[in-house]
């Protein structure tokens, strides 16, 4: 009757045979994870500043006649009148690190928009453009 009424539970040596399998696991997998993370930020970075923004600056050209003077143009009638048919985005951009984008108008028929990227400083080997 004793031995009907015996519990089971793991011991010691099983629960860290398990504990020592999931961190070499862990080991193997967290370095592919890490790396696929920030590619995956420059991925959204450059489909924000080619696709998604490039889509509500071409729509404000076409109801405008021109670009406009700043991303924020996008969100607020400038006082254009009729003619604005915004807001053209929803909200103000922000790259995958936090960064405003930065948009400079250079005519009325051109703009560069970009990401200062990762590091957050404009002018080096990690921006992100559409030029």
């Amino acid at each position: 009757m004793r031995n009907c009424l015996r519990r089971r539970a793991f011991t010691l040596i099983e629960l860290m045979l398990v504990v020592i399998i999931i961190g070499v696991l862990a080991t193997m997998v967290m370095p592919r994870l890490v790396g696929r993370s920030e590619q995956a930020r420059v991925a959204v970075a450059k489909a924000d500043i080619n696709s998604n923004l490039a889509l509500a600056l071409d729509t404000f050209e076409m109801d405008i006649g021109h670009y406009p003077e700043k991303l924020d143009d996008l969100l607020t009638n400038p006082g254009l009148g009729d003619k604005w048919r915004g807001p053209y985005i929803k909200k103000s951009p922000k790259d995958p690190w936090g960064n405003a984008y930065i948009y400079k108008k250079s005519s009325d028929t051109e703009y560069e928009l970009r990401s200062s990227g990762p590091n957050g400083q404009e002018g080096d080997n990690d921006d992100i453009s559409n030029k």
